[in-house]
């Protein structure tokens, strides 16, 4: 399994980015979770097959129709980073931090 910690930076809020990254996170099968961050970027988990979570990462460098992405940070993350989901098999959408 792949985990990464990854930070998009742009016009990503208010453009459904977090709903199309879980919709993009499920259909690819992975785990993890997405937010909104006070400092106006997105943060997010991809834990799963190697090649999902390339996929999923390939993805958020475009996201959603409306958003414009100037950034993304990509970091390997323990499977620990996945705690703050509840480490359950769901992709979800966590609270603004």
């Amino acid at each position: 399994m792949k985990v990464v910690h990854v930070t998009v930076r742009g016009r990503v809020q208010g453009v459904g980015y977090r709903a199309w990254c879980a919709r993009e996170a499920s259909a690819l099968g992975l785990r993890g979770w997405v937010r909104n961050r006070k400092s106006g970027a997105v943060e997010a988990v991809f834990a799963g097959a190697a090649a999902g979570v390339d996929a999923m990462v390939g993805a958020c460098s475009k996201g959603p129709s409306g958003a414009r992405v100037d950034d993304v940070l990509v970091h390997d993350a323990a499977e620990t980073a996945l705690a703050a989901s509840g480490g359950g098999e769901d992709f979800l959408i966590l609270e603004t931090l």
